[in-house]
């Protein structure tokens, strides 16, 4: 399977349901120290808080379904933005970095699908991590880094998290995240259920380090809804953001 792949038997990063998994990602991210430094001195999510959105999921969906063509100048994109952001403790193009951001993106995706679909079939498990393999590797990780299958994906997993730590500069930027004071009326509106979304898949240990509240009830219930419905709604409803950050992305390109 590859990103120039005209038909897909499984398109289980397409479905938009994954993007709820983002917030949790974010903050997955930046409890590693480089990342939550780099994140502090170079992201500005208080006023542009859609940008991040914005710029991850047009490398997304350009990553795994556009053309290689396509996928080469989303990669380039990505790498310009993080050239300058580097200091003597830390270089956003780092390969290990570079792993554990897109590890965040591929553990939180995979624990929403399973929460609103159910256990992951073999096949979709697969055609999930090959599609952040792809992910990871445009963003430089050596392909030899990523791990090759669930189990060693585990492995890798458990390590890093547990060398995680929470800094002063995370807390700030989650605040920001959670909290915008900027971005359209309905982020802000939206922002109740994101909190208690991110909150809810986070482990006990990194809610306490971020001094976040959490209802289970109040999760669960949220689980309960998405799983009686989503699942039910038509393809092209599911599947809607994937046509729409493609199209905008070959509108900057001129292509169709």
């Amino acid at each position: 399977m590859t990103a120039s792949s005209p038909l897909r038997i499984v398109d289980v990063s397409a479905d938009v349901a994954l993007l709820a998994g983002g917030g949790a990602a974010i903050l997955l991210q930046i409890a590693h120290p480089a990342v939550g430094q780099a994140v502090a001195e170079h992201s500005d999510f208080a006023g542009r808080p859609l940008d991040r959105l914005n710029g991850t999921l047009t490398y997304l969906y350009v990553t795994v379904y556009g053309t290689p063509a396509e996928a080469a100048e989303v990669a380039r994109r990505v790498g310009a933005a993080h050239r300058p952001v580097h200091s003597d403790h830390y270089d956003a193009r780092d390969p290990r970095l570079q792993l554990w951001v897109a590890a965040t993106l591929y553990d939180t995706a995979m624990r929403v699908r399973q929460l609103v679909f159910g256990p992951l079939r073999e096949i979709d498990a697969e055609t999930l991590l090959a599609d952040y393999a792809l992910i990871a590797t445009a963003l430089g990780v050596p392909h030899v880094l990523w791990p090759a299958n669930r189990e060693a994906f585990d492995r890798y997993w458990s390590e890093s998290v547990a060398s995680l730590s929470v800094t002063d500069s995370s807390r700030r930027v989650a605040s920001e995240l959670l909290h915008p004071t900027g971005g359209p009326w309905w982020l802000r509106a939206a922002m109740p259920l994101a909190r208690t979304l991110t909150s809810g898949l986070l482990s006990n240990e990194l809610r306490a380090a971020y001094g976040l509240p959490h209802n289970q009830k109040r999760f669960d219930r949220m689980m309960r809804v998405t799983r009686a419905i989503y699942p039910r709604l038509p393809r092209r409803v599911r599947f809607a953001t994937k046509r729409r950050y493609l199209a905008a992305f070959r509108a900057t390109q001129g292509t169709r």
